[in-house]
C-alpha cells in the first residue's frame, strides 16, 4: 500500500497509548464512537472480539487506507465477566470478589486496513493471582487509582504490586494491549515495526 498510510490506535485508553509509545511506534489516536456490546450470554472470547472489531470498523469507516488497531479487555472470574464498574460501590464489589483469587484477563485485538481487505484478529488471556487483602487495604488501593474506567476496577500498571501476587502470561495484556502478539501481527500482516514505517 501507499506510504501515506498511517497507523491509527482506535482507542481512548491512555494505557494503550502509553504501551504503543513505549514500544516505539509512530501512530495517531482516534477514539471510536461506538456503544460496546454488553451481553452476559456471550462467551468472553467472543464478546471481546466483537467489541474490538466494532471499534476497528468504526475508525476504518473514516480511514479505509490506514492500519487500524482496536482492542477490548474484560476480566473473567469463574463464569462471571467483569467490565468497567458502574459506580464506586460496583468497583468495591469487583475488587472484593477478585480478592485472594485467580482470574483471567482477556484482550481481543482487531487489526485492519479496509482498502485492501487485510484483517487480523486475535485474543490473548493472562492468569492473574490477587493477594489476600483486608477491606482497609482494598480501600487504600482504590484511593490511589481511578477504578471507574478499568475492567475489574483495578490497574496492573498503577500500584499493581499492592494487589497482584503473581501472573502467568502477558502483563501488557493485563494493562490493555498484548504487545508481543501485537508486534508480531503488525510485522507479519502489514510490514510495520516500531522503527520502520508501513511498507
Amino acid at each position: 500500500m501507499s506510504l501515506v498510510s498511517k497507523l491509527i490506535l482506535g482507542s481512548g485508553s491512555p494505557r494503550r497509548r502509553e504501551l504503543m509509545t513505549e514500544a516505539g511506534y509512530a501512530f495517531t489516536v482516534i477514539k471510536p464512537e461506538v456503544e460496546e456490546i454488553e451481553d452476559e450470554a456471550i462467551p468472553i472470547r467472543a464478546l471481546t472480539a466483537m467489541n474490538a472489531r466494532l471499534k476497528a470498523d468504526a475508525v476504518a469507516d473514516a480511514y479505509p487506507d490506514d492500519v487500524i488497531i482496536a482492542a477490548d479487555t474484560l476480566v473473567l472470574l469463574g463464569e462471571t465477566v467483569f467490565g468497567k464498574p458502574r459506580d464506586q460501590g460496583d468497583a468495591k464489589r469487583m475488587l472484593s470478589e477478585l480478592n485472594g483469587r485467580t482470574h483471567q484477563v482477556f484482550t481481543a485485538v482487531s487489526l485492519m486496513r479496509r482498502s485492501d481487505r487485510i484483517v487480523s484478529d486475535f485474543t490473548v488471556a493472562t492468569d492473574v493471582v490477587f493477594k489476600e487483602l483486608t477491606a482497609e487495604e482494598m480501600a487504600a488501593y482504590h484511593a490511589k487509582i481511578e477504578p471507574m474506567d478499568k475492567a475489574g476496577a483495578y490497574a496492573a500498571q498503577d500500584f499493581g504490586e499492592l494487589i497482584i501476587e503473581s501472573f502467568r502470561g502477558s502483563m501488557t495484556n493485563v494493562i490493555g494491549l498484548p504487545m508481543d502478539e501485537l508486534e508480531e501481527a503488525l510485522e507479519s500482516q502489514f510490514g510495520i515495526s516500531p522503527s520502520a514505517g508501513i511498507q
